[in-house]
């Protein structure tokens, strides 16, 4: 089965401007990486924009309607909070961020292909129902997983996010849904600042592995193969999403763990193999963070090349 790749240009509208990290620079290395050769397999398509209806499925319609509103003239930025802003292309990159999203998951489930990356921006897994924060507008990992429900029926979705920074919207939004898992690997102490492992959700439907600054390749194998991944298996989903954050490589100006480009290719595998044993395979992969853009590039293309079985 192929793999498909959904992306659009307009991602690259989003201006964050100068010296902001989450900037257009990371989406091209992300795109270079996957013009290579060994990614001529994958089936390219160009990412939709979401429905409003699709958007509040995971945030409240005062919030939708606010943010839809937000398009401030170039080259005027508008700023959320400390770390998010909104410039005239950011609305419009948001929406194809969170339609590749949702269009991945009709991808997957209509049989067109066994997983799907959507290699798009801004990330999505801080942004909480009713607020943007840290870097994200809205929720694409939630979005998708309530679409999936919505639209196909699906009473049973995991997401697996192993950013380096917990994936605290996400969280919010599905813990009181004993349908939906949540896990996450991420640094602690760190921004957001949430994620202890003492939270559990509404029906132990959450997992967390908080991992010490400085935590290596063992740390996160250790505990995505002693507590996650089991903890996953026995939930058994229809359909596994991964929010793919590779800004836990040792080379990441914004955390401090200590992970390598095989550590991505790991536990891609390992999640494709619960997804084999519990879901037909069916994987849908969503870019999250990722600050050095060699490292982005490496380690994304290891995850692509993970979930095309290389």
């Amino acid at each position: 089965m192929p793999v498909r790749l959904l992306t659009h240009p307009d991602c690259i509208g989003h201006d964050t401007g100068p010296g902001h990290p989450e900037s257009p620079a990371r989406l091209q290395a992300v795109w270079q990486a996957l013009d290579h050769p060994d990614f001529a397999a994958l089936h390219r398509h160009e990412a939709p924009r979401a429905t409003e209806a699709q958007l509040r499925l995971a945030h409240s319609a005062a919030y939708v309607e606010r943010l839809l509103a937000m398009r401030p003239a170039a080259p005027a930025l508008q700023r959320l909070d400390a770390d998010t802003l909104v410039s005239a292309g950011s609305i419009e990159a948001a929406l194809r961020a969170a339609g590749a999203a949702c269009a991945a998951v009709d991808a997957v489930m209509q049989g067109e292909c066994e997983a799907a990356f959507a290699a798009v921006r801004p990330p999505g897994h801080h942004a909480e129902a009713d607020q943007a924060m840290g870097f994200c507008l809205f929720s694409s990992a939630a979005i998708a997983a309530l679409h999936a429900r919505d639209r196909w029926g699906l009473q049973r979705i995991a997401i697996a996010d192993f950013d380096v920074h917990h994936g605290n919207g996400t969280q919010a939004i599905l813990q009181d849904d004993a349908g939906m898992f949540f896990a996450s690997s991420h640094q602690s102490p760190c921004y957001p600042g949430t994620g202890a492992a003492s939270e559990h959700g509404v029906a132990n439907n959450v997992v967390n592995l908080p991992l010490a600054p400085g935590s290596g390749s063992q740390a996160f194998r250790r505990g995505w193969r002693d507590i996650v991944l089991p903890a996953l298996e026995a939930f058994s989903p229809e359909l596994l999403i991964v929010s793919a954050g590779f800004d836990a490589h040792r080379a990441d100006p914004l955390a401090q763990l200590m992970l390598e480009v095989d550590d991505f290719r790991w536990i891609t595998q390992e999640l494709m193999a619960v997804a084999d044993r519990r879901c037909g395979g069916r994987v849908v992969s969503l870019l999250e963070g990722g600050y050095d853009l060699d490292a982005l590039a490496a380690s994304s293309a290891a995850h692509v090349r993970a979930l095309m079985r290389r």
